[in-house]
């Protein structure tokens, strides 16, 4: 998404060093006279030629470092190159993370929830659009609400497949999707629905007392690869904060073809939701990180 060039440059303060024009990806820097000037016409707005000029003579209009600033969170200044962040302890980190279903009774202060939300978008984004969104929920009346319009979804697509003919139907006309619904997660939801409606345990957000859903504007060139970017980034910056995060594919498929649950929330018109999180502080203690599966990469290598 290119947009119009709003990158300064001060002549004076330019040694011409040239190291703009080289991470330029838009070409809208070029060396004349011996100093850097804009010739272009369009820009990605990403802010490289600006982060690596070493006298801080580029400006570009549309970025504020103020915007990830965090507030609950010592925040230190300056930038981290390749090569000198302790690789181990980020590993320990994403090891480390665990999707959380036990929360205490402890209500998140939404001066973190808002940094969350800052953490989340230091993530790239296709052609730098940065079309993500966010919506908080603070609280846990309001997630509980956010359930109950979730819930109420579901209670209608289970009557919908218990009914054979409409699996029949769908089976012809919508791939099985219906009967795929039936065999996959009819049960499950059902057991789920039934327990919330005595007053026992809430299975959807398991008693979370907060939430944030990670959507995108209509216009990104790559939107749910950007919202998906922005809440890796939330989950794991919540586990460095004490905070347990789980994520809640149930709830995103309900919000995607319920527009009623979009308009409760105050979605805007085309917006799109592809990630909700449940946060709060864990009611969990593990002992050892996460493993996993194994894998085989792919290898794909041109002869000599």
């Amino acid at each position: 998404m290119r947009r119009a060039i709003g990158t300064h440059i001060d002549a004076d303060a330019c040694i011409g060093c040239g190291e703009c024009v080289i991470v330029c990806p838009s070409d809208a820097i070029a060396m004349k006279d011996g100093v850097a000037v804009v010739v272009g016409a369009e820009s990605l707005e990403c802010d490289h030629c600006a982060a690596v000029c070493p006298e801080g003579a580029v400006t570009v209009d549309s970025v504020d470092e103020s915007v990830t600033r965090l507030e609950t969170v010592h925040d230190a200044d300056g930038y981290v190159a390749p090569g000198e962040a302790d690789t181990a302890a980020l590993v320990r980190i994403m090891r480390s993370r665990r999707s959380c279903r036990n929360y205490l009774d402890r209500p998140v202060p939404r001066a973190v929830l808002e940094d969350l939300v800052k953490i989340g978008i230091t993530a790239p984004s296709g052609t730098n659009s940065q079309l993500w969104t966010f919506t908080i929920v603070p609280d846990r009346r309001s997630v509980s609400r956010l359930a109950e319009r979730v819930g109420a979804f579901y209670r209608r697509l289970n009557r919908l497949a218990e009914n054979g003919m409409a699996r029949a139907v769908s089976k012809v006309l919508f791939k099985d999707a219906l009967g795929a619904y039936y065999r996959d997660y009819y049960e499950t939801v059902r057991e789920g629905l039934e327990e919330a409606a005595r007053g026992g345990r809430e299975r959807l957000f398991h008693g979370a007392p907060a939430a944030i859903l990670v959507g995108s504007s209509p216009g990104a060139s790559c939107p749910q690869e950007d919202a998906l970017l922005a809440t890796q980034n939330i989950l794991l910056g919540a586990h460095a904060m004490g905070l347990g995060t789980c994520l809640i594919g149930f709830a995103v498929e309900a919000i995607r073809r319920d527009p009623r649950i979009g308009r409760a929330i105050g979605l805007d018109r085309g917006e799109r939701i592809y990630a909700v999180i449940a946060v709060g502080y864990p009611d969990e203690r593990y002992v050892r990180p996460c493993r996993r599966r194994r894998i085989a990469p792919r290898v794909f290598q041109v002869a000599d």
